[in-house]
């Protein structure tokens, strides 16, 4: 090789991505050489030499035009390597792929849904907690994931749907878009949601565990109208009973009579949120008065108010009741974080975990004996009785983007899983879990 050959190799060298592609620097040359131009017959490849054709008539052009070619070529794939490779989604082990450094981006997008993951495999997240695998990358909303029997649900991109938590695979669907923030509820084989929320109107609608068929709409109407800041207004009771915040008044709804049975009249503003405690004694409900979040304790069998407390807060809701207390989110968008109150005094209550930012939630969910409260700074279980933190981790970014982990669900066979998003790959689905021994109390 002479001069010009080997300064020629070394140019294309820097210029050609990493790894080296299978081709030579002549091989290059001779396709170049081999293209028609302007009506000129391909040249042979025997006799071709790098002087011949350099000292040729067309000089350094085909050269030049070569060397484009593969600085748009690398600069293509270099771009592609920066996006795919800060955060890597690999298979888990055993399930018969082959394991990679990166993957193409989905085309999601946070309010939009993308194909769900093969059945009965699971992409590893860069950097999970928990051992996170992604058994489905079918966008929802927030808060949204509820789980009953072997089946999860979750609400988002117009539709419920009815997960299979061994696949991820979409099983059945309905539409359904909720007019207020509210999760699905199980009772028995209905999965009850919040159909419509508005003025003095409140529809709640039942649909089969196994199907979604539409199997019950039950009209509620809120007296005095609903409140303007509502968030979380329906809920279970452990006799089966549905609660719902209605105006000035908790309607209780018996669901297989199709029919409001009894209500409790508030003492102050309407009803915003809504929790009964596991041992069906304790009904709590929060008000919120501009500027401030009052939290009221009821008697469930008397309707008689046995506690009233308060705290300066905006967008406060949410209300889940476990044996120790009731716990409530306060803030929102960029500052959302939970709270703990023992006994549902709020003059008590402390917070619970680092919150959220980005517009993301942070809401408690009481699942499998624990309350798992996540966002984007950290996941944690916590003890329903005390309100403290029994485990916790940091949930990881994405190139400095938050991520998000939330609506942890435990299903009766015990495994864990949670809605996970991340807004820089955009990447969306649903995620399964294996929290430490401390979350299950063990």
């Amino acid at each position: 090789m002479n001069t010009e050959e080997r300064q020629l190799a070394e140019m294309l060298h820097r210029v050609t991505p990493e790894p080296p592609r299978q081709v030579t620097v002549e091989d290059v040359a001779y396709r170049l050489a081999s293209e028609p131009r302007l009506g000129r017959e391909p040249r042979p490849r025997r006799g071709f030499s790098w002087p011949g054709f350099l000292r040729g008539g067309h000089g350094w052009t085909p050269v030049l035009a070569a060397l484009s070619v593969f600085v748009v070529a690398g600069a293509s794939a270099g771009i592609a390597t920066v996006a795919t490779s800060q955060h890597s989604h690999a298979p888990a082990p055993g399930d018969g792929t082959p394991p990679s450094t990166a993957s193409a981006p989905t085309t999601a997008s946070p309010s939009s849904s993308a194909p769900s993951a093969p059945a009965g495999t699971s992409l590893r997240i860069a950097n999970g907690m928990w051992g996170a695998g992604l058994i489905n990358r079918q966008s929802f909303g927030q808060g949204s994931l509820t789980g009953g029997g072997d089946s999860l649900y979750a609400a988002g991109d117009g539709s419920l749907a009815r997960i299979d938590p061994a696949t991820g695979a979409i099983l059945q669907t309905t539409p359904y878009s909720p007019p207020v923030f509210s999760r699905p509820v199980v009772v028995g084989n209905t999965v009850w949601v919040v159909w419509s929320y508005s003025g003095g109107d409140i529809v709640l609608r039942g649909y089969d565990a196994r199907t979604l068929a539409q199997v019950a709409s039950v009209p509620v109407p809120a007296i005095g109208g609903v409140a303007g800041q509502a968030r979380g207004v329906l809920a279970a009771g452990p006799d089966g009973q549905l609660y719902v915040a209605a105006g000035d008044t908790v309607a209780a709804v018996d669901p297989a009579a199709g029919h409001v049975t009894h209500r409790t009249y508030l003492t102050a503003d309407r009803a915003s949120s809504v929790a009964v405690s596991p041992d069906g004694s304790k009904l709590y409900v929060g008000t919120a008065p501009s500027g401030s979040f009052q939290l009221l304790v009821y008697d469930l069998a008397t309707g008689v108010q046995a506690s009233s407390s308060r705290m300066p807060a905006s967008g406060a809701g949410n209300l889940v009741a476990t044996a120790g207390g009731v716990w409530g989110t306060t803030g929102t968008g960029m500052s959302e974080w939970a709270w703990f109150a023992p006994g549902g005094d709020l003059s008590s209550s402390f917070r619970v975990s680092q919150g959220t930012g980005a517009g993301l939630d942070s809401v408690p969910v009481y699942s499998g004996g624990a309350v798992w409260i996540g966002g984007s700074h950290e996941l944690v279980c916590a003890s329903p009785v005390t309100g403290r933190a029994m485990a916790h981790t940091p949930i990881p970014t994405d190139r400095g983007v938050l991520e998000y982990f939330g609506s942890v669900t435990v299903l009766s066979s015990g495994h864990a899983y949670a809605l996970y998003r991340d807004q820089a790959a955009p990447l969306a689905g649903v995620a399964s879990l294996t929290p430490p021994a401390a979350c299950s109390g063990s």
